[in-house]
Protein backbone atom coordinates (compact mmCIF):
# COMPACT_ATOMS: atom_id res chain seq x y z
CA UNK A 1 0.00 0.00 0.00
CA UNK A 2 1.65 3.27 -1.04
CA UNK A 3 1.74 6.27 1.29
CA UNK A 4 -1.03 8.28 -0.17
CA UNK A 5 -3.01 4.72 0.17
CA UNK A 6 -2.51 4.65 4.05
CA UNK A 7 -3.67 8.13 4.20
CA UNK A 8 -6.43 7.27 2.84
CA UNK A 9 -7.64 4.35 4.71
CA UNK A 10 -6.24 6.27 7.92
CA UNK A 11 -8.15 9.67 7.35
CA UNK A 12 -11.31 7.24 6.62
CA UNK A 13 -11.78 5.16 9.26
CA UNK A 14 -10.88 8.36 12.12
CA UNK A 15 -12.83 11.17 11.64
CA UNK A 16 -9.89 12.90 14.00
CA UNK A 17 -7.53 12.85 10.87
CA UNK A 18 -7.90 15.94 8.10
CA UNK A 19 -8.66 14.79 5.25
CA UNK A 20 -5.62 14.36 3.15
CA UNK A 21 -4.38 16.73 1.01
CA UNK A 22 -4.78 16.99 -2.43
CA UNK A 23 -8.09 14.64 -2.32
CA UNK A 24 -10.60 16.07 -5.00
CA UNK A 25 -13.89 15.06 -6.12
CA UNK A 26 -15.42 14.00 -9.44
CA UNK A 27 -15.62 17.69 -10.65
CA UNK A 28 -11.87 18.73 -9.42
CA UNK A 29 -13.19 20.35 -6.48
CA UNK A 30 -11.53 19.98 -2.81
CA UNK A 31 -13.68 16.52 -1.56
CA UNK A 32 -13.47 18.15 1.83
CA UNK A 33 -17.31 17.44 2.90
CA UNK A 34 -17.80 14.65 0.53
CA UNK A 35 -14.91 12.67 1.96
CA UNK A 36 -16.62 13.41 5.66
CA UNK A 37 -20.22 12.49 4.32
CA UNK A 38 -18.86 9.41 2.79
CA UNK A 39 -16.32 8.57 6.08
CA UNK A 40 -19.50 8.81 8.32
CA UNK A 41 -21.44 6.52 6.15
CA UNK A 42 -18.43 3.60 6.20
CA UNK A 43 -18.46 3.84 10.16
CA UNK A 44 -22.76 3.83 10.33
CA UNK A 45 -22.13 0.95 7.97
CA UNK A 46 -19.63 -0.84 10.07
CA UNK A 47 -21.16 0.11 13.07
CA UNK A 48 -23.99 -1.56 12.25
CA UNK A 49 -22.00 -4.94 10.93
CA UNK A 50 -20.38 -5.11 14.42
CA UNK A 51 -24.56 -4.94 16.12
CA UNK A 52 -25.36 -7.31 13.31
CA UNK A 53 -22.12 -10.03 14.28
CA UNK A 54 -22.09 -9.87 18.33
CA UNK A 55 -25.79 -9.13 18.78
CA UNK A 56 -25.20 -10.47 22.55
CA UNK A 57 -22.87 -8.20 23.22
CA UNK A 58 -24.92 -5.06 21.63
CA UNK A 59 -27.39 -6.42 24.00
CA UNK A 60 -25.33 -6.79 27.18
CA UNK A 61 -23.76 -2.76 26.37
CA UNK A 62 -26.60 -1.29 25.09
CA UNK A 63 -26.55 0.59 21.86
CA UNK A 64 -24.77 3.66 22.55
CA UNK A 65 -22.08 1.99 24.93
CA UNK A 66 -21.68 -0.57 22.01
CA UNK A 67 -21.69 2.13 19.14
CA UNK A 68 -18.87 4.11 21.16
CA UNK A 69 -16.89 0.54 20.98
CA UNK A 70 -17.57 0.07 17.40
CA UNK A 71 -16.15 3.59 16.76
CA UNK A 72 -13.08 2.57 18.73
CA UNK A 73 -12.65 -1.14 17.20
CA UNK A 74 -12.69 0.50 13.85
CA UNK A 75 -9.66 2.84 14.47
CA UNK A 76 -7.81 0.07 15.55
CA UNK A 77 -8.49 -2.51 13.55
CA UNK A 78 -9.98 -1.19 10.30
CA UNK A 79 -11.22 -3.98 7.47
CA UNK A 80 -8.81 -6.17 6.12
CA UNK A 81 -11.03 -7.78 3.53
CA UNK A 82 -13.78 -6.51 1.19
CA UNK A 83 -16.00 -9.47 3.10
CA UNK A 84 -17.63 -8.23 5.71
CA UNK A 85 -18.12 -11.91 6.93
CA UNK A 86 -14.71 -11.49 8.62
CA UNK A 87 -14.86 -7.79 10.16
CA UNK A 88 -14.85 -8.16 14.07
CA UNK A 89 -12.12 -11.09 14.26
CA UNK A 90 -9.72 -8.96 16.41
CA UNK A 91 -13.04 -7.94 19.01
CA UNK A 92 -12.98 -10.75 21.69
CA UNK A 93 -9.09 -9.83 22.58
CA UNK A 94 -10.14 -6.44 21.86
CA UNK A 95 -12.89 -6.55 24.65
CA UNK A 96 -10.30 -8.33 27.03
CA UNK A 97 -7.58 -5.24 26.88
CA UNK A 98 -10.71 -2.54 27.46
CA UNK A 99 -9.45 -1.77 31.25
CA UNK A 100 -12.82 0.29 31.32
CA UNK A 101 -14.75 -3.27 30.74
CA UNK A 102 -12.46 -5.43 33.09
CA UNK A 103 -15.70 -5.75 35.94
CA UNK A 104 -17.50 -7.74 32.86
CA UNK A 105 -14.76 -10.40 32.60
CA UNK A 106 -17.09 -12.59 30.74
CA UNK A 107 -17.50 -10.12 27.61
CA UNK A 108 -14.27 -11.76 25.48
CA UNK A 109 -15.74 -15.21 25.81
CA UNK A 110 -18.99 -14.36 25.27
CA UNK A 111 -17.47 -12.67 21.91
CA UNK A 112 -16.05 -15.64 20.84
CA UNK A 113 -18.88 -17.60 21.50
CA UNK A 114 -20.95 -15.58 18.90
CA UNK A 115 -17.37 -14.82 16.38
CA UNK A 116 -17.17 -18.62 16.63
CA UNK A 117 -20.84 -19.31 15.54
CA UNK A 118 -20.35 -16.78 12.53
CA UNK A 119 -17.20 -19.15 11.45
CA UNK A 120 -19.28 -21.88 12.00
CA UNK A 121 -21.81 -20.40 9.26
CA UNK A 122 -19.23 -19.93 7.09
CA UNK A 123 -17.48 -22.82 7.22
CA UNK A 124 -17.17 -25.48 4.28
CA UNK A 125 -19.71 -28.05 3.80
CA UNK A 126 -18.92 -31.68 4.73
CA UNK A 127 -20.59 -34.90 5.09
CA UNK A 128 -20.04 -36.47 8.24
CA UNK A 129 -19.69 -40.62 9.03
CA UNK A 130 -22.55 -42.92 9.36
CA UNK A 131 -22.51 -43.63 13.38
CA UNK A 132 -22.38 -47.43 12.62
CA UNK A 133 -19.23 -47.05 11.84
CA UNK A 134 -18.17 -46.06 15.67
CA UNK A 135 -19.88 -48.36 16.71
CA UNK A 136 -18.69 -51.34 15.07
CA UNK A 137 -14.95 -50.55 16.29
CA UNK A 138 -14.48 -53.30 19.16
CA UNK A 139 -13.30 -50.86 22.70
CA UNK A 140 -9.68 -51.82 22.10
CA UNK A 141 -9.83 -50.34 18.73
CA UNK A 142 -11.88 -47.05 19.74
CA UNK A 143 -9.10 -46.03 21.81
CA UNK A 144 -6.28 -46.11 18.97
CA UNK A 145 -9.13 -44.08 16.97
CA UNK A 146 -8.02 -40.38 15.43
CA UNK A 147 -10.74 -38.47 14.67
CA UNK A 148 -11.61 -35.62 11.81
CA UNK A 149 -13.88 -33.22 12.43
CA UNK A 150 -15.65 -30.79 10.42
CA UNK A 151 -14.20 -27.55 9.54
CA UNK A 152 -18.00 -25.98 10.86
CA UNK A 153 -17.48 -27.55 14.36
CA UNK A 154 -16.41 -24.86 17.18
CA UNK A 155 -15.45 -25.21 20.60
CA UNK A 156 -14.91 -22.39 23.45
CA UNK A 157 -13.60 -22.81 26.86
CA UNK A 158 -14.36 -20.54 29.19
CA UNK A 159 -14.13 -20.11 33.30
CA UNK A 160 -17.83 -18.15 32.59
CA UNK A 161 -21.34 -19.47 32.05
CA UNK A 162 -20.90 -18.34 28.50
CA UNK A 163 -23.82 -20.71 27.22
CA UNK A 164 -26.23 -19.52 29.90
CA UNK A 165 -25.39 -16.05 29.05
CA UNK A 166 -26.28 -16.75 25.34
CA UNK A 167 -29.31 -18.33 25.69
CA UNK A 168 -30.33 -15.67 28.42
CA UNK A 169 -30.09 -13.67 26.24
CA UNK A 170 -31.19 -14.86 23.28
CA UNK A 171 -34.17 -17.04 23.92
CA UNK A 172 -37.49 -15.93 25.79
CA UNK A 173 -37.71 -17.47 29.49
CA UNK A 174 -34.43 -19.06 29.56
CA UNK A 175 -33.22 -19.31 32.99
CA UNK A 176 -31.17 -16.71 34.61
CA UNK A 177 -26.75 -17.85 33.83
CA UNK A 178 -25.29 -19.43 37.14
CA UNK A 179 -21.40 -18.69 38.37
CA UNK A 180 -20.26 -22.10 36.78
CA UNK A 181 -17.20 -22.59 33.89
CA UNK A 182 -18.96 -23.35 30.79
CA UNK A 183 -17.85 -24.72 27.41
CA UNK A 184 -19.39 -24.90 24.17
CA UNK A 185 -19.14 -26.87 21.57
CA UNK A 186 -20.99 -25.06 17.94
CA UNK A 187 -21.91 -27.48 15.18
CA UNK A 188 -23.91 -27.20 11.93
CA UNK A 189 -25.76 -29.97 10.92
CA UNK A 190 -28.04 -28.23 8.65
CA UNK A 191 -27.76 -24.44 7.77
CA UNK A 192 -27.82 -22.48 10.69
CA UNK A 193 -25.10 -23.46 13.71
CA UNK A 194 -25.75 -23.52 17.09
CA UNK A 195 -24.14 -23.61 20.87
CA UNK A 196 -24.59 -26.46 22.92
CA UNK A 197 -23.49 -27.25 26.63
CA UNK A 198 -20.32 -29.58 26.39
CA UNK A 199 -20.24 -31.52 29.85
CA UNK A 200 -17.30 -31.10 32.23
CA UNK A 201 -13.64 -31.81 30.49
CA UNK A 202 -15.58 -32.29 26.82
CA UNK A 203 -13.35 -29.45 25.29
CA UNK A 204 -10.40 -30.60 26.43
CA UNK A 205 -11.06 -34.05 25.11
CA UNK A 206 -11.85 -32.25 21.69
CA UNK A 207 -9.09 -30.37 21.63
CA UNK A 208 -6.76 -33.29 22.51
CA UNK A 209 -8.54 -34.80 19.06
CA UNK A 210 -7.77 -31.39 17.05
CA UNK A 211 -4.55 -31.99 17.88
CA UNK A 212 -3.94 -35.30 16.41
CA UNK A 213 -4.32 -37.55 19.52
CA UNK A 214 -6.30 -40.53 19.68
CA UNK A 215 -9.42 -41.22 21.23
CA UNK A 216 -7.69 -43.17 24.41
CA UNK A 217 -4.60 -40.39 24.87
CA UNK A 218 -7.80 -37.29 24.56
CA UNK A 219 -9.63 -39.53 27.40
CA UNK A 220 -6.71 -39.76 29.27
CA UNK A 221 -5.70 -35.96 28.99
CA UNK A 222 -9.77 -35.32 29.32
CA UNK A 223 -9.60 -37.47 32.97
CA UNK A 224 -6.64 -35.66 34.17
CA UNK A 225 -8.59 -32.44 34.17
CA UNK A 226 -12.09 -33.04 35.02
CA UNK A 227 -11.93 -36.99 36.85
CA UNK A 228 -16.04 -36.58 36.15
CA UNK A 229 -15.54 -36.42 32.04
CA UNK A 230 -18.47 -38.61 30.56
CA UNK A 231 -16.69 -39.93 27.75
CA UNK A 232 -20.63 -41.05 26.07
CA UNK A 233 -22.34 -37.83 26.81
CA UNK A 234 -19.25 -35.84 24.33
CA UNK A 235 -19.55 -38.33 21.73
CA UNK A 236 -23.31 -38.09 21.45
CA UNK A 237 -23.30 -34.54 21.22
CA UNK A 238 -20.65 -35.17 18.68
CA UNK A 239 -23.06 -37.68 16.31
CA UNK A 240 -25.72 -35.60 16.89
CA UNK A 241 -23.82 -32.48 15.36
CA UNK A 242 -22.39 -34.55 12.47
CA UNK A 243 -19.18 -33.35 13.23
CA UNK A 244 -17.10 -36.74 12.87
CA UNK A 245 -15.59 -36.85 9.13
CA UNK A 246 -13.69 -39.37 9.67
CA UNK A 247 -12.14 -42.27 11.53
CA UNK A 248 -8.63 -43.52 11.45
CA UNK A 249 -7.89 -46.78 13.55
CA UNK A 250 -3.99 -47.09 14.02
CA UNK A 251 -2.66 -50.86 14.54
Amino acid sequence: MSTNQSQFTRAMMDASIPVPEGLMDAQSRPAGRRFDVYRNNVAVSLTEAMHAAFPVIAKLLGRENMDGLSGLYLRAHPPSSPLMMFYGEHFPDFLAAMEQLNHLGYLPDVARLELSMRRSYHAADSVPIDPEKLAQLSPDALMQTEVKFAPSMQVIASPWPIFDIWRYNTQDGAAKPDGVAQDVMITRPEFDPAPHLLPPGGAAFIVALQRGQDIGSAHEAALAKTPEFDLGATFTLLLQGGVILKLDTKG
